[in-house]
């Protein structure tokens, strides 16, 4: 049984990992890649490399385009719509003036009375 287990783990491993090998390639980020010239095959005619012509990225051009190239969906953009309303921060605790309308929160207990120690509650 271990061993019917362990063959199925495995070709299900396998399986996996030649699925993503095969990935669509289009889907690939672009790249300048390596240089491939133009050659071909001689039995089917196609080009030998995946990306043929490219040409390679070599000095300060691919030291850039390497930095930059994860920044796009790397960096964070925290931006809520609503902080947009904003006119003016009243401080901490307080409530911000905002465009639309003034929304005023009043206290719950507009006033307290003090309640002596001969009081019996209920």
């Amino acid at each position: 049984m271990k061993l019917l287990i362990g063959t199925v783990a495995a070709l299900s491993g396998v399986l996996f990992v030649l699925s993503l090998a095969s990935a669509n390639p289009a889907l690939l980020p672009k790249h300048p890649g390596y240089p491939a010239k133009p050659a071909v095959s001689p039995v089917t005619g196609q080009p030998l490399a995946n990306d043929p012509g490219q040409t390679n990225a070599t000095g300060e051009k691919a030291v850039l385009e390497s930095a930059g190239f994860d920044d796009k969906h790397v960096k964070q953009n925290l931006q809520d719509a609503n902080n947009q309303r904003i006119m003016k921060k009243e401080g901490a605790g307080r409530l911000p003036a905002v465009q639309g309308p003034q929304i005023k929160i009043e206290p719950p207990v507009q006033s307290a009375t003090k309640i002596g120690a001969d009081r019996q509650i209920p």
